[in-house]
């Protein structure tokens, strides 16, 4: 698997059971703390292979710091954030590569492992079935307001749980369950982004239920104050054409569904004989922070995205 359909991450299959999933990202600080940066920047790169539906089994660290400027201590409690969560997710980090740079940068190239036959891409979804999101929207927003020092303490604790929380533990439901189609993670793109790559690789098109789709209740507020990053208006910006908004949908649930996420949930396309099951046990996991079917796959036209109340 190349880059023909935009998917997660590179396959390269070895034997008939034994195929290498390999992934890289890195972003620069989205918080203040250190420690939490590290750690999300790693829950966000492990996220690729989640989506792919395989297992991580080591990391390197991609690092860019300003040695002249900030303490050797703040570089050394991102590489500890980041570590801790390459441990929690039964992997390692075995090595990596650091330049010196003006802006702090962190992230990880990730290998991992996947049955050929297990392999889940973002171009199998069928018309019929349900989209599943595991982790609410609204990070990319909220991390705007926080660079703006708009947002309280307790929104940036939850952002940051959001954020470095594992996909780890939606991905072990979806290989247990069964039953999914196509998969992808919600990340730069946001949720119509990704979910339009997903549409169009599969020759289906989707519907959207506003009401349904999970999102962190001070992003709302944010939005409709002006707040939100560049990257999200690029986000609506490259969905015209693509996207059927229902009447009185107005800029502030655009922007919201268009948010560019940092470490977002993972999106399933889910057939409807195994659904519920998978909501039910995506929702009596620990780990999971949403179980919520948002909508489902339509005949087309391929790519196209409809979005109602």
């Amino acid at each position: 698997m190349g880059p023909e359909t935009s998917d997660d991450a590179a396959v390269y299959r070895l034997t008939p059971e034994l195929a290498i999933v390999q992934s890289v990202d890195y972003i620069t600080p989205v918080v203040d703390d250190a420690y939490a940066c590290g750690a999300v920047a790693a829950a966000n790169s492990l996220s690729d292979i989640y989506a792919m539906g395989a297992r991580p089994l080591f990391a390197l660290n991609v690092v860019g710091f300003p040695t002249g400027t900030l303490p050797l201590s703040v570089l050394e409690a991102i590489m500890k954030g980041g570590a801790d969560k390459v441990v929690e997710a039964g992997a390692s980090i075995v090595g990596g590569h650091s330049i010196d740079d003006p802006e702090p940068k962190y992230g990880l190239v990730v290998t991992g492992v996947v049955h050929p036959e297990k392999i889940l891409t973002n171009a199998g979804a069928r018309v019929g079935d349900d989209l599943i999101l595991t982790k609410p929207l609204g990070m990319g927003i909220i991390t705007t307001g926080i660079k703006r020092q708009k947002v309280e303490a307790a929104t940036v604790d939850l952002a940051v749980a959001t954020m470095s929380t594992l996909n780890r533990y939606a991905a072990e439901v979806m290989e247990a369950v069964g039953g999914v189609h196509a998969c992808t993670d919600i990340t730069g793109f946001g949720l119509l982004g990704h979910l339009r790559e997903v549409a169009a690789a599969s020759r289906v098109g989707a519907t959207i239920s506003l009401r349904a789709v999970p999102v962190l209740p001070e992003a709302w507020k944010l939005v409709r104050e002006g707040i939100c990053p560049g990257g999200t208006r690029r986000n609506l910006k490259s969905l015209e054409g693509n996207v059927e908004w229902a009447p009185g949908m107005g800029e502030d649930v655009r922007l919201v569904l268009s948010d560019a996420q940092t470490s977002g949930g993972l999106l399933m396309a889910v057939g409807k004989a195994k659904s519920q099951e998978m909501l039910r046990r995506l929702s009596n996991t620990k780990g999971v922070l949403a179980a919520a079917r948002i909508g489902e796959v339509t005949a087309g036209p391929a790519g196209k995205i409809q979005v109602v109340p």
